[in-house]
């Protein structure tokens, strides 16, 4: 049985579960294939405990982080409503495959629903067949206005 809970990073101990589950993801092929730099590792917390718009799901198994969503809140203009988009989905490679991000996506949603986000968004990598498994089982699907217009396509541009 996991502890699923909103992190609250004024905690040291979360605060430094977060940075070692960012750290632990970040490593990963699907990541950026390289730790976090030390200063980002310093900076993180206290970044986001200063944002309005963010909140943080962390997931133990006794005292041993195992799972974390990044959720970042943003607004339906077509809604008019605030949405959430789930940044950041971590398990620990130990423990993939127990349905710990159905539970940790459960208290995503009951916390998006509180705010009274409209909907969840998120991204996910082309090759990451696990997880689009994972996130159809949950109920999301590939973004159309119109069919004939095709999906959504997901671009940035760094600055």
């Amino acid at each position: 049985m996991f502890d699923i809970f909103q992190a609250d990073l004024s905690q040291a101990h979360q605060a430094q579960a977060l940075v070692d589950l960012m750290d632990e993801y970040a490593r990963h092929p699907m990541g950026q294939g390289k730790p976090l730099d030390a200063a980002i590792k310093q900076q993180l917390p206290q970044a986001l405990q200063a944002r309005t718009d963010s909140f943080h799901v962390l997931a133990f198994d006794g005292q041993r982080p195992v799972g974390l969503v990044n959720c970042f809140e943003g607004f339906s203009t077509f809604a008019c409503k605030p949405l959430v988009n789930i940044h950041d989905v971590i398990i620990t490679a130990a423990y993939r495959g127990q349905g710990l991000t159905r539970q940790l996506f459960a208290k995503v949603e009951e916390l998006a629903r509180e705010r009274g986000c409209c909907k969840l968004t998120l991204e996910v990598l082309e090759g990451n067949q696990q997880a689009k498994k994972a996130y159809q089982a949950l109920g999301f699907a590939g973004y159309q206005l119109d069919p004939e217009m095709g999906q959504a396509l997901f671009w940035e541009k760094k600055l």
